[in-house]
């Protein structure tokens, strides 16, 4: 396992920077290597999207997938990183790189198990499998395409290969995004006639307003509460002019208590109150698409085993949690498929410079995946 992270590290898949090819070829040369047959997603236009596969087993019986994504975060700065980012180094048991956390170490523990299942298929069901391209990008036309291609296939669970094994991530938090053009009066800065209205003003006073705005608290089902952050700001250009346009970006994440209804009804009462008796035009809100917050039962199978078996790998209990960020999960749960988000190794600096992960914990990671998919497919 630490060959094959080695390899895909020293291959560089930043989203939007990189064409994912290269570390897509390692992978599939392996699987190639293992006996493990596979397939490849493409775009429209025959780009590369990702791997994919699915190993049947002796007798019929329920369908799980494994994921990983095969793209990483940029490196950033470059100066800020002790070891090159695309030369995988090992550092008092730990192993630096980009990617290495997310989610190369989750790629390089699957395909092991992928052989190892492929080679006695002494399971019932099938094993899907699926590493996929365009996840840090956002658009996610990798598993998008994926889940096309087993339209109307009944999957019983996903497990997705994130770091991390202090929690079972079983839920996130969903999230909702909207543009707003907040409009003014332009005028000269300096008259001492009309002043116009400043956008950017008008812009403060509502952000103003969001902050105050009330939101509903987490509860036990659901401990994380909603939260609304501005991300963007954009509006002026010249010291001589009153600015007529501001445009606002925000980032809602939603929870059950707060979905995308309450949210859209919550910046629409906002945007109204402080429009009221303005002569600038009224206020634009343009909605993103989102996903919704999901939370899986910690009584449901898949979870059931995994949590079991990373007790027994890692020698300690793991619980189930609830986290901030959104991930696939939250996209799996509006078809109806039900998505673990992290358990995995242990891990430093994810996204940021000197991202690493602990080399003696890709073995219990290993153990865990293997025993709960032997429980579930047995």
């Amino acid at each position: 396992m630490i060959g094959l992270l080695s390899e895909l590290v020293s291959h560089p898949s930043q989203g939007g920077v990189d064409s994912p090819l290269p570390v897509l070829n390692v992978i599939s040369a392996w699987l190639d290597a293992h006996g493990v047959d596979h397939q490849w997603l493409r775009g429209d236009d025959g780009s590369p999207l990702g791997i994919h596969g699915e190993i049947a087993g002796r007798d019929s019986g329920p369908t799980y997938v494994l994921n990983a994504c095969a793209d990483t975060a940029p490196f950033g700065e470059l100066a800020a990183w002790r070891h090159p980012p695309d030369r995988p180094s090992i550092e008092d048991g730990w192993l630096y790189g980009r990617g290495s956390a997310d989610s190369k170490a989750g790629i390089a523990v699957f395909c092991h198990i992928l052989a190892d299942l492929a080679a006695g298929r002494e399971f019932a069901g099938r094993l899907g499998f699926v590493f996929d391209a365009e996840e840090h990008t956002g658009t996610f036309a990798g598993i998008l395409r994926y889940m096309e291609t087993r339209a109307g296939t009944p999957i019983a669970g996903v497990m997705i290969g994130y770091p991390g094994n202090e929690r079972l991530v079983t839920g996130g938090r969903g999230f909702l995004r909207a543009r707003l053009n907040v409009h003014g009066i332009g005028a000269h800065s300096g008259t001492s006639g009309r002043a116009g209205i400043n956008a950017i003003e008008r812009a403060a006073a509502l952000l103003r307003l969001l902050a105050d705005a009330p939101l509903p608290a987490g509860d036990a089902d659901f401990p994380l509460p909603p939260k609304i952050t501005v991300t963007g700001l954009r509006g002026g250009g010249s010291y001589a002019l009153v600015p007529a346009l501001c445009e606002l970006e925000l980032d809602i994440r939603l929870t059950p208590a707060f979905a995308a209804p309450q949210a859209r009804r919550l910046v629409e009462e906002v945007v109204a109150r402080e429009a009221a008796g303005s002569p600038a035009a009224p206020t634009e809100i343009a909605w993103q698409p989102g996903w919704p917050a999901y939370r899986l039962d910690p009584a449901q199978p898949m979870v059931r085993a995994l949590a079991d078996a990373a007790g027994q790998a890692f020698g300690r209990a793991i619980p189930t949690a609830v986290v901030g960020p959104s991930n696939i999960g939250n996209y799996l749960s509006t078809l109806g498929i039900p998505a673990t988000a992290g358990l995995g190794v242990s891990y430093r600096n994810i996204h940021a410079p000197n991202e690493c992960v602990q080399l003696a914990t890709l073995y219990p990671t290993y153990i865990t995946y293997r025993e709960a998919l032997r429980q579930l497919l047995r």
